[in-house]
């Protein structure tokens, strides 16, 4: 059992709450039985399991346990408590924490399929709205996000956790410019509809039963000019009150809820 917070392989892990660190070895880190059951295990390098965990875990976890410690290509170490704090970026650790390979799409694959639904992230800052995005496409049944470079590292060890395991399902990619890739997916006939207050028409008059994706801005300050002038057509979220804007998450998950509702419906819509 490692105990030594001085341990090099303690020192190593608790490392990847930087992004730095992260990209050098090119690894994240889950934590939690949840997300481990959810992380493929070809992708699974590490993991680091508390002294008295496995007395309270469950019979399907504790035989999940069992099984990756018996698998020779991967590493596996009892840890203490304290170790256990030191590694983990939560306040108070589950007891069971990976090292995780990263993994990424490319555009190509993100943006595949007869029939896409996209989200195209313009700057998201917050790792708790990007997590939260993730986790709502993958329950709209969006097909590929594709995000600026600008957006929060989606290895974030809080985007992870606000994932609830899509960050596993969802095809993702990061491009270098991602007005030009919107004007080149409208190209390709993919439509694309930017959330957006002025010159634009209610969000749920369009029609998304076909191809089509969603440009997300900044939560502050919206999209850019450059990704607004590439889009097919702006919509917006009519509110009451005096609020100005809503979430980015939020918008996010009501634009791709009312794809998904057409798609069902298939009701072609006039524009």
């Amino acid at each position: 059992m490692i105990s030594s917070l001085s341990n090099p392989q303690v020192k190593r892990v608790a490392s990847y709450a930087r992004p730095k660190a992260r990209q050098q070895d090119n690894v994240f880190i889950v934590e939690g039985m949840r997300m481990l059951r959810e992380a493929p295990v070809h992708l699974v390098r590490e993991i680091y399991v508390t002294e008295g965990f496995s007395g309270k875990c469950s019979r399907e976890d504790a035989a999940l346990l069992s099984s990756l410690q018996a698998d020779e290509t991967r590493h596996y170490e009892t840890v203490s408590a304290a170790v256990m704090e030191k590694m983990a970026d939560t306040q108070n650790p589950q007891g069971v924490l990976a090292v995780v390979s990263a993994f990424c799409y490319t555009p190509e694959e993100t943006t595949a399929g007869n029939n896409p639904l996209l989200l195209l992230l313009e700057n998201i800052q917050d790792p708790g709205n990007l997590g939260t995005i993730l986790r709502t496409a993958e329950a709209a049944g969006v097909t590929g996000i594709i995000m600026s470079r600008d957006c929060a590292d989606i290895y974030n060890p809080k985007v992870i956790r606000s994932t609830m395991g899509a960050i596993f399902r969802e095809r993702f990619c990061t491009v270098e410019d991602l007005p030009a890739c919107a004007a080149d997916l409208s190209a390709r006939g993919i439509r694309i509809c930017a959330a957006a207050l002025s010159g634009s028409v209610v969000y749920d008059t369009p029609d998304y039963t076909g191809a089509c994706g969603f440009l997300i801005g900044n939560e502050g300050n919206g999209l850019t000019n450059a990704a607004l002038t590439a889009a097919d057509t702006r919509v917006r979220i009519p509110m009451a009150g005096q609020v100005e804007s809503l979430n980015a998450a939020i918008s996010a998950a009501i634009l791709t809820f009312e794809a998904a509702k057409q798609r069902r419906q298939q009701v072609p819509r006039p524009d």
